[in-house]
């Protein structure tokens, strides 16, 4: 059995659910110790508690840990079944968490798979549902996957009970990913989002947007949803060609709409400036489906701890070997050292091919 330290690196719940995805889908079981020793609330929450259910149904497994507040998770893997799964966080936790813990176990699965995700969908420290739609599975699909998603509720914190629905289409091979160069700039807008919040509110971070990113009102967009209870996100999109990466910044009580604006304007500044293809968060999205696929490379920012530490335990579970190098400050080459794409050689002579 294969032993995770849940304190390593950034101590958070990714390991956790990179660990549970990586067992199913390699058919390997783990125990994974001092989980989220890192957080100030170590030990499962409710949405973690969640993937763990979700985890178990999927895959028929024999569980010890699975309880509110465990730090030691004992996961022994059956074999992964298609078929229409509800998971249900409970709370205003996390949805699209629970999604990425059982993505890539049913893509490699031999039948196609549909979820209904009830809980939060627009969370701080979580991809946003808008990410893993505009972002995530744009590239994913590059890859030869086919996942749809359809949102039929928002759900903000804290009242959470938002609602959507994915299906899942197996596929036999992922293929190789290459994402080394950022095209031209041939979209962008701001997405203000806005339930039970005065309209003010999302006129002035789309204001600051403009003012800041110099952007037009026609990329300026406000958008009333209902939800359970109040809540607010901004989210700034940009189109390169291969990618639209997505920045967001979700309101909070007490912090004002011009400082909610400029925490995703100042990470889509970041970005513009190193000339990478690859955001922060997507890079650490990408980084499963490649080692489980047929590898690849991609340029990104430099790497957070939150990445370094998934590396780590993707290399601990799967044994790939991932590289990393740094160009300039914020300008990485990240390869993932799987099928064709075996080296940093082999990567940089594809990119040449395409690009001579």
């Amino acid at each position: 059995m294969i032993v995770i330290d849940g304190s390593q690196g950034e101590g958070g719940g990714q390991i956790f659910r990179t660990a549970l995805s990586l067992a199913m889908c390699l058919g390997k079981p783990v125990r994974i110790e001092n989980i989220r020793s890192g957080r100030s609330r170590s030990g499962l929450l409710r949405q973690h508690l969640a993937c763990l259910r979700a985890a178990k149904e999927i895959s028929g497994a024999k569980v010890a840990g699975d309880a509110l507040g465990s730090s030691v998770v004992t996961f022994e893997p059956g074999a992964v079944k298609s078929g229409a799964y509800r998971f249900a966080v409970g709370s205003a936790g996390s949805t699209t968490l629970v999604f990425q813990t059982v993505l890539m176990p049913l893509l490699l699965t031999d039948g196609v798979s549909t979820l209904y995700l009830q809980g939060g969908t627009h969370n701080a420290w979580a991809p946003s549902y808008d990410f893993i739609e505009k972002c995530f599975l744009p590239v994913l699909a590059r890859m030869g996957c086919s996942v749809a998603v359809d949102l039929k509720k928002y759900g903000f914190y804290p009242a959470g009970g938002g609602d959507w629905r994915v299906r899942i289409v197996p596929t036999k091979k992922i293929q190789a990913l290459t994402l080394m160069q950022r095209g031209e700039v041939k979209r962008k807008e701001a997405v203000a989002l806005s339930a039970r919040i005065p309209t003010h509110v999302i006129e002035r971070e789309l204001n600051r947007v403009k003012k800041k990113c110099y952007w037009e009102n026609s990329s300026l967009h406000q958008k009333l949803v209902s939800s359970d209870g109040p809540g607010n996100m901004l989210s700034l999109r940009v189109n390169t060609g291969d990618v639209t990466e997505v920045f967001e910044s979700v309101g909070e009580r007490n912090i004002r709409a011009e400082r909610v604006a400029e925490r995703a304007i100042s990470a889509l500044k970041r970005y513009m400036k190193a000339g990478v293809p690859v955001g922060e968060h997507l890079a650490d999205q990408l980084l499963l489906p490649m080692a489980l696929g047929n590898g690849g490379c991609f340029r990104t920012l430099k790497p957070s701890q939150h990445l370094l530490t998934n590396i780590q335990v993707i290399k601990a579970i799967s044994g790939i070997k991932i590289e990393l190098s740094e160009h300039s400050e914020d300008d990485w080459e990240i390869v993932v050292n799987q099928g064709g794409l075996g080296t940093m050689t082999d990567c940089r002579r594809e990119i040449l091919s395409e690009h001579p």
